[in-house]
């Protein structure tokens, strides 16, 4: 039997149990050095890291190579790291993770992964790691950009989306990093501590829903988790992933320093060891000594066959033409419009089509899409907020000054109808904490990435802010970042305030029809806007005296709801340039579902889309509510529309620590609104 044989073999019964058949049956055909080849990443630093060095090429600028054996037509898994786009070549950046997660869109997010998994095999992959699901515990934690936001139920639903869409097209969707990872700077050795309670209802659900949806490889995490690292733990890796959930596919390690121990890796269930072979290089000798057994290979062999086999025949082949096409920058455009939230409004917006436009700042003419680590797209074009305006409201109407001081050129600005300041973070302040892989940008700063020290704005920034609004009649202020900022200092002066993100190669014109108001804000915060940096957990970095951290079982707007207190901005919050009213709720209990029927009327002048937010909360040791449902709902002016919003009862189960099973509370109570503090309650 060789690859071609099984793949049929598989199609005529695509079930799992004859799935695990087949493959073990192809396993069966391989010598063991065969078997040994399957389970390292190849030639990495041959085939990446010379080209880093010697020629300015970036991280994964072609496929990452693992397994694969010719004789008997195995294909190698053939690797591409995201999540805003395909990292190799000159591909279609998209709005980073968080834009998206603000969206609160899945069908559009399933759009996105469709894109993205013809990118990836235009350009020889069949592998994508770039379902990043890591839950936001603290606003600090340097790749917040790369997931979807804070709450479980939220970083599911888009990432199985992601997860469906890629696989769809053939190739391999792999959810990352599992698990408890969201600590950058000590993410080597930090120790992150749980119990099952918290661990099972806050930290796995958006994992289980991506293996739900199908994904067949998975991404172990570099930290540890109860002293053992992510990618050694039997627990993780065999007892929850395969055993409780079913896991069908394969694991592999975070990149180099993954795993540590080669027999403790593989008996413990991680598959391959990524980007290249070092220590399951000692397996040949660990199999003669006993160490590992050969059911031990067979079982990692056997788990690589089986995603080989049932996801990439369906990968077609797919012209070059594809990667950054005309359809693809107009749907990263859709996804950046869709997710900038508009955080406040005091009339100026929108700002019509031929007014003159002030923009200023350091991001104000900068390309700025997000981190420069394994996330990094190097994008054929990218247009910054200036560039946007220019293109919609006529260069001769736009007002350019970058920097954070404007002295010399108000005379002009003071002539525009309204001053857009963009402020933020770029990749220096926030993202994987690594050196730069990108080209050399000529800074003499050494800091590069990792957690944020600090949640506010930059210091001189916040004084940009303030003095524009001294100067200045209106004023805009654009906030470009990963995750949440406090603004309580300055967020009063500014008249109207936007959260874009890192918004892809597309930004600059999504933010400048937003203000024109050709397109009208529907994003919504996907975390919690604090007003002080300690209403979010304990964060750890490198300065500590311990690297043991208790994740706890509240965060977000969970912690703020059990602390009575209220955010500067809720989760789930986001203005429109009009108005919803929601009446008429109800909630149905329909045997494995409760349907939330609800009217939404648009009470203003211009068609818009609301993000319906159902919220469950039960009596007992649980969070007031958690997030259960959502629904974006295009409403035109004036009309008024019925919706339901579904949700499953298994997404309302508690976790018994004791039992370990999973179990319905009596009764619920469920909150329906625009955000999490503005809802409303109805029971069953």
């Amino acid at each position: 039997m060789d690859f071609k044989e099984a793949v049929n073999l598989y199609s005529q019964n695509p079930t799992d149990e004859n799935l695990y058949s087949v493959a073990n049956k192809l396993c069966a055909q391989l010598k063991t050095g065969e078997k040994l080849h399957m389970l390292s990443g190849q030639r990495f630093f041959a085939r990446n890291g010379f080209d880093l060095i010697t020629k300015g090429q970036k991280y994964n600028c072609r496929p990452c190579l693992s397994g694969g054996v010719k004789r008997l037509g195995i294909p190698k898994v053939a690797f591409s790291d995201g999540p805003r786009g395909v990292v190799m070549g000159n591909s279609t950046c998209f709005p980073v993770s968080m834009a998206r997660g603000a969206a609160f869109d899945d069908e559009l997010e399933y759009e996105i992964g469709s894109a993205i998994a013809d990118e990836v095999a235009a350009q020889g992959g069949n592998y994508f790691a770039g379902i990043c699901i890591n839950l936001l515990r603290n606003p600090r934690w340097g790749r917040a950009q790369e997931t979807y936001g804070e709450d479980p139920y939220l970083l599911g639903r888009m990432g199985a989306a992601l997860t469906k869409a890629v696989q769809d097209k053939g190739v391999i969707a792999c959810p990352k990093h599992y698990a408890v990872n969201s600590i950058e700077n000590i993410r080597f050795d930090v120790n992150v501590l749980c119990d099952d309670k918290t661990l099972h209802e806050v930290y796995l659900p958006h994992f289980k829903a991506c293996i739900d949806a199908g994904a067949m490889s998975i991404m172990g995490a570099y930290n540890l988790f109860r002293g053992e690292h992510c990618c050694e733990s039997k627990y993780l890796l065999k007892d929850v992933l395969r055993d409780e959930w079913g896991f069908t596919g394969f694991t592999i390690s975070d990149f180099l320093m993954g795993v540590r121990n080669a027999p403790r890796a593989l008996k413990a269930g991680l598959d391959i060891e990524m980007p290249q072979i070092m220590h399951y290089a000692t397996l040949p000798l660990d199999l003669k000594t006993s160490k590992v057994s050969m059911a031990d290979v067979d079982a990692s062999v056997q788990s690589i066959l089986r995603g080989l086999i049932k996801i990439t025949p369906k990968l077609k082949s797919t012209p070059k033409s594809v990667v950054a096409c005309k359809k693809h920058t107009e749907l990263a455009k859709k996804a950046a419009v869709e997710g900038t939230v508009l955080l406040k409004n005091d009339g100026i917006l929108p700002l019509s089509e031929g007014k003159r436009v002030g923009i200023i700042g350091r991001y104000a003419n900068k390309i700025n899409v997000g981190d420069h680590g394994s996330s990094s797209v190097a994008a054929p074009y990218t247009v910054s907020p200036y560039e946007g305006f220019c293109n919609l409201y006529g260069k001769e109407n736009v007002v350019l000054c970058e920097g954070t001081a404007f002295s010399a050129m108000s005379g002009e600005l003071k002539k525009c109808d309204a001053v857009i300041v963009c402020v933020g973070s770029d990749y220096k302040q926030e993202g994987e904490n690594l050196a730069n892989f990108s080209k050399s940008d000529k800074t003499t700063q050494k800091a590069m990435g990792g957690d944020r020290y600090s949640l506010r704005i930059p210091e001189e920034e916040v004084k940009l802010i303030h003095s524009a609004c001294r100067v200045f009649d209106k004023v805009i202020v654009n906030i470009i970042g990963g995750s949440a900022y406090i603004i309580e200092e300055w967020k009063d002066e500014a008249n109207a305030i936007l959260h874009s993100f890192y918004s892809g190669m597309e930004g600059g014109n999504a933010l400048a029809e937003l203000v024109s108001g050709r397109e009208n804000p529907s994003g919504h915060l996907p975390f919690t806007m604090a007003k002080d940096e300690n209403d979010y957990p304990e964060f750890l970095f490198p300065s500590a005296k311990t690297r043991d951290i208790t994740y706890g079982y509240y965060h977000g707007y969970t912690l703020l709801d059990r602390e009575n207190k209220k955010a500067a901005f809720p989760f789930g919050f986001g203005l429109s340039y009009t108005e919803f009213e929601y009446s008429d709720i109800s909630a149905n209990d329909c045997g494995d579902t409760v349907e939330i029927t609800l009217k939404i009327q648009n009470t203003g002048k211009r068609d818009g889309k609301t993000v319906v937010q159902v919220y469950a909360g039960a009596e007992g040791d649980h969070p007031v509510k958690l997030l259960k449902g959502f629904k974006k709902v295009f409403v035109p002016s004036g009309e008024a529309v019925m919706q339901t919003v579904v949700i499953n009862k298994n997404d309302l189960k508690f976790y018994d620590p004791d039992s370990k099973e999973w179990y319905l509370e009596k009764d619920y109570t469920f909150y329906v609104g625009q955000h999490s503090e503005s809802t409303e309650a109805v029971k069953i």
